[in-house]
């Protein structure tokens, strides 16, 4: 029917159970599109673009989407989650010793990645300098969820994980500042201007990250929330609160928001499991809907004279400008050549740049659209190619670690009344926990082990019951002791009844804590 005889139809609940038919089946897709891309080793970026696309106006669902604006608006709200989400999960024993790397890699590797490829585009493609910079500034950024997705299943070395996680969570902040400042009408800025603005607007977003995240750790371990519930909800709200902040002081709230996710995340805040889950159940919401959405922003037939020219610019930007960013950026840290080659090869990109690619498109840069579609061919092409080949070079270049014993699952739950903690800690397979007596495992005064589930079955443990896998221990801890407890506690899982004397941290010390 013409669009001139049709008549609009008011909102009904009709409709909006239609609507909510449509969002569950395409979230359940999505959903049990997990399992494929985790068996097939590929970025779930992939799967939920192909969703979007197929609902698109090329695909089955021939929905017409064209909406640069509110992708943009949605996808920073998307990546604002994930960023959160990656910094609640980023250890900061980890990353402590590697921040100078990967701030470097982050600011230099950017600024070096830009220039290479943005030369490649304007020489090879024949683009204009304005939109091969925009082209080099999009694409030099890592993407946080891809990065996160990927390494966290390949064991490789604490530093290289570290290195390439808080790269991708540092160097949003950078490149939005560049393609904000390409995008804009009028001349380029020069080029120690620029330096000037994104160094204030990281200062700034750092201050306010680094502010906001220790007063709300702060605060959630100080004040007992009426319900357990609550605790995942304030953590998450904590960390929009300072992305928000950050942007609204005219700072970077995208490195703000990473900043005050990862204090949050190395706090040891109550219920702290039941929070991780939900920040991760939220992250793959947002990065379900953000592709989808993406995949609908694209018109296929559209892209066949970008192709060529994608797959160009992505040639250069991964044999030539990703590795010599990495070279040029950790030459004073001597990073092993190893180690330098994976981190060359591991520089995913995701969602972002295809975010940032709608930023010319809102602001009415020529060829705009040509400029997205070339980032999106990029991004699909090589993403394809580098994500599943990951774990094999890793393999070849030995970088491959052994997995370590698993992480001690420990819950606390403030007794506020009691001045004390309710420690609920699950051993799980591998834990060096497995065969250690009670009265091993040498807890500081003021704690103790009161009750053990076994097999559904709760008993109150002898200093001689021997703990075993799959075992949950209820261990109440008074105030003071509560981080030397934990503490012990982690020492004993990852080292054994000798963690202490054979050089693991949580010696026999801390049993004078709290006299």
């Amino acid at each position: 029917m013409p669009g001139s005889a049709r008549r609009e139809q008011p909102l009904t609940v009709h409709h909006l159970n239609q609507l909510l038919l449509v969002c569950s089946l395409v979230l359940l897709v999505a959903v049990a599109a997990v399992r494929i891309s985790s068996r097939s080793g590929l970025p779930s970026l992939l799967v939920y673009l192909g969703i979007g696309i197929a609902m698109g106006q090329d695909g089955i669902g021939d929905i017409h989407f064209n909406n640069a604006e509110l992708t943009q608006v949605i996808g920073y709200a998307a990546l604002v989650v994930i960023l959160a989400e990656g910094g609640l999960g980023t250890k900061w024993k980890e990353i402590e010793p590697v921040l100078p790397a990967a701030s470097c890699l982050a600011l230099v590797g950017v600024a070096v990645s830009v220039g290479i490829t943005a030369t490649g585009a304007h020489y090879l493609i024949g683009l204009e300098w304005r939109q091969a910079l925009i082209i080099g500034a999009v694409v030099s950024s890592t993407d946080a969820a891809a990065v996160f997705s990927v390494l966290r299943k390949i064991p490789l070395p604490a530093r290289v994980t570290g290195v390439l996680e808080a790269e991708s969570g540092f160097n949003d902040a950078p490149v939005v500042i560049l393609v904000v400042a390409f995008s804009m009408a009028g001349p380029v800025e020069h080029w120690y201007t620029l330096l000037g603005e994104i160094a204030l607007e990281l200062a700034i977003g750092a201050a306010i990250g680094i502010a906001v995240g220790w007063l709300g750790s702060y605060g959630l371990r100080h004040v007992a929330l009426p319900a357990s519930g609550l605790y995942p909800i304030a953590v998450m709200a904590i960390a929009v609160v300072a992305y928000a902040a950050g942007a609204l002081a005219h700072g970077s709230g995208f490195l703000a928001v990473y900043l005050a996710s990862m204090l949050l995340g190395n706090a040891k805040l109550p219920h702290w499991p039941a929070t991780r889950g939900f920040a991760e159940g939220l992250g793959w919401i947002a990065q379900i809907g953000m592709f989808v959405l993406l995949g609908l922003l694209v018109t296929p037939h559209e892209m066949g004279d970008d192709i060529w020219p994608a797959l160009v610019i992505g040639l250069v930007l991964t044999m030539v400008a990703r590795p010599l960013s990495v070279v040029v950026s950790l030459l004073p840290f001597r990073v092993p050549w190893q180690e330098q080659t994976l981190m060359s090869w591991a520089g995913l990109r995701g969602a972002v740049p295809i975010i940032l690619a709608t930023i010319p498109m809102v602001n009415g840069v020529a060829e705009s659209r040509r400029i997205f579609n070339i980032v999106f061919v990029l991004v699909v092409a090589y993403t394809l190619i580098q994500g599943p080949t990951l774990p094999w070079l890793a393999r070849k270049l030995r970088l491959g670690e052994a997995a370590e014993a698993a992480d001690l699952g420990i819950e606390s739950a403030p007794l506020e009344r009691l001045r004390g903690h309710l420690l609920s800690v699950a051993i799980p397979g591998g834990s060096r926990m497995h065969g250690v007596e009670v009265n091993e495992l040498r807890l500081p005064a003021g704690a103790a082990v009161t009750l053990v589930v076994r097999d559904g079955k709760s008993f109150v443990p002898l200093p001689t019951t021997v703990l075993r896998y799959g075992d949950e221990l209820l261990v109440v801890a008074t105030d003071p002791v509560r981080d030397a407890a934990e503490k012990r506690l982690r020492a004993v899982a990852q080292g054994g009844k000798l963690a202490g004397w054979l050089g693991t941290p949580g010696n026999g010390a801390e049993r004078q804590t709290g006299h």
